[in-house]
């Protein structure tokens, strides 16, 4: 039997399409790790004497994605409930009369596809990571090269204090490095699962099992997930664990992405993406893409999680329903962050700096962004009460004639001895931000 067709190409998710965490994602990714977790299993009774090792070795021989019809699966899958039903039917016949009764023996349907949704989730996990990994160390060179580039500090949509770009990729590459930890740990943690009919074990004792603690241990070896401490069916820890870290991931990304998308603005102009995307309509327009695409998945991945976190809520020893539930979100959320990681390496790689528009930008308000620190220097100077009466009414003055702060200043004779070119100046006021940056840099 062979693939009746291809998996989704995501016509409608430019985010993940052609990414690779759209192939580990895919229907022929679930089936393989299916197909990998009935092997597993068969393997690791064959290690504790309770199958033939002929038997590991059919199993695995015969467990092949490309023998398959997907779509015949997927079909038949209706009448059950869940694709593993009519697939340890087609791998009984692969495998052969002589060793076909070792096919998922003891397990049940629940136990292979739990199994197969943690290799699915470990796979894609690797490759979350390694776009990080690459995301991050873009990022680690944009702070530096741009620890001491000024630029305005922006808070409740308006110009504050000012800032460096070294800080703020800063702050963003400790987000990715947030989402890494979270992926990495997530990713040690995941477990397979094996319990049998009700958590029991009980039809692996039936087989001849004499330790059943073993059994798990030893699936766990074979498919390199951990062993879990019980049979989590309906305790479904791995699950919300998998939805916190891959939500926060979309979250982090999509910061990232608002800052990229308000700083690239045609008025603004302080970032643009290397190689923005076109428009139907207008020629001339180069859009940001990825941060597009990193904002939408930061949008979607809350509710996809809210659906994981309520299946935690699963009724008895195995739950009619809220498992049933996970199967489409998950996937979903593995694969728009998959494709969101990669177009957020992609954008730090090729993200433009541009300093001039930032420094032009520190003069917007006319001298105003630091009246903070004249606020605080001017005071020992001419006592507080006159220096907020001065800088108020200076201020009113720069609005209303269009004149800059520290001119007005020099025009005051009760400043004539103060350092004003020192206090107006907005890239000398920058506060720690380059130490901030150098200290948030030694983090690996």
């Amino acid at each position: 039997m062979t693939s009746s067709g291809p998996d989704d190409p995501g016509l409608l998710a430019p985010g993940w399409a052609g990414s690779p965490a759209a192939s580990a994602t895919g229907d022929t990714a679930h089936l393989r790790a299916l197909l990998d977790a009935e092997a597993a299993l068969t393997r690791a009774q064959a290690a504790l004497g309770l199958a033939p090792a002929e038997a590991a070795t059919a199993v695995t021989e015969a467990a092949r994605a490309d023998r398959f019809d997907v779509r015949s699966l997927a079909e038949r899958a209706r009448a059950g409930g869940n694709p593993v039903i009519p697939l340890v039917a087609d791998l009984t016949q692969a495998v052969g009369e002589e060793y076909g009764p070792y096919v998922h023996r003891g397990a049940t349907s629940q136990d292979i596809m739990d199994t197969a949704t943690m290799l699915v989730s470990s796979r894609t996990l690797e490759l979350i990571l390694a776009d990080l990994a690459r995301a991050e160390r873009a990022l680690a060179a944009l702070a530096a090269e741009h620890r001491g580039t000024p630029m305005p500090g922006r808070t409740l949509t308006q110009h504050a204090v000012p800032t460096t770009f070294g800080l703020k990729a800063a702050g963003w590459r400790s987000l990715v490095l947030d989402a890494r930890d979270r992926a990495t740990a997530v990713r040690n943690a995941l477990p397979v699962q094996l319990g049998g009919a009700a958590g029991t074990l009980a039809a692996f004792a039936a087989y001849g099992a004499q330790d059943l603690v073993a059994l798990p241990a030893a699936y766990a070896r074979e498919t390199g997930l951990r062993e879990p401490l019980l049979p989590w069916h309906t305790l479904r820890t791995p699950i919300a664990d998998l939805a916190g870290c891959l939500a926060f991931t979309a979250g982090a990304l999509g910061k990232i992405a608002a800052d990229v998308l308000t700083l690239s603005r045609t008025e603004i102009g302080e970032v643009t993406e290397g190689a923005g995307g076109g428009s139907s309509a207008m020629p001339h327009k180069a859009n940001p893409v990825r941060a597009t695409m990193l904002a939408a998945v930061a949008r979607r991945a809350p509710q996809l999680a809210a659906t994981l976190y309520g299946s935690l809520a699963a009724d008895d020893e195995r739950p009619a329903g809220a498992w049933h539930a996970e199967w489409e979100p998950l996937r979903d959320l593995l694969r728009m962050v998959g494709g969101a990681t990669r177009d957020l390496a992609e954008l730090a790689d090729g993200l433009r700096v541009h300093p001039e528009a930032m420094r032009e930008h520190l003069g917007l308000t006319h001298g105003l962004i630091v009246s903070e620190r004249l606020s605080a220097e001017l005071a020992p100077l001419l006592g507080r009460a006159r220096a907020k009466e001065l800088l108020t009414e200076l201020a009113r003055r720069a609005h209303a004639e269009g004149r800059d702060l520290g001119g007005l200043l020099a025009e005051q004779p009760e400043l004539k001895d103060a350092d004003l070119d020192e206090l107006t100046d907005p890239a000398r006021y920058t506060g720690s931000a380059e130490a901030l940056t150098d200290r948030a840099l030694e983090r690996r």
